[in-house]
């Protein structure tokens, strides 16, 4: 006859999940992927497809890759409007934006 092994020392998925999340890179890089995810609805359908979040700086500069110059140009002329448009969302998240950077070069169509 075997001997009956009982499990007893396992972690609760909860403790896992809050020791996880007070990882404090991890929690930037969520809560960025989640102001990341308004971007669209900010710039709306004309520039939903031709631009997208890629980054954000230290000194709270937003990288935008752009499809074109011309993208990037448009979205330029109409940062101050973005900004505000972005503000409910930055400050639901506590997060601060105080620049775009639209970048071309870091454009790729696989997302």
């Amino acid at each position: 006859m075997s001997k009956k092994i009982l499990y007893t020392d396992f972690e609760s998925i909860d403790n896992i999940i809050s020791e996880i999340l007070e990882d404090t890179t991890l929690k930037k890089a969520i809560t960025r992927n989640n102001l990341f995810k308004f971007w669209k609805k900010v710039v709306g359908e004309k520039f939903e497809n031709s631009s997208k979040p890629y980054s954000m700086t230290k000194n709270s500069t937003m990288v935008i890759a752009c499809k074109s110059s011309t993208v990037a140009q448009e979205l330029m002329l109409r940062k101050t409007k973005i900004l505000k448009e972005l503000e409910p969302y930055l400050k639901s998240l506590k997060m601060t934006v105080k620049d775009f950077k639209f970048d071309v070069k870091k454009w790729t169509e696989e997302d």
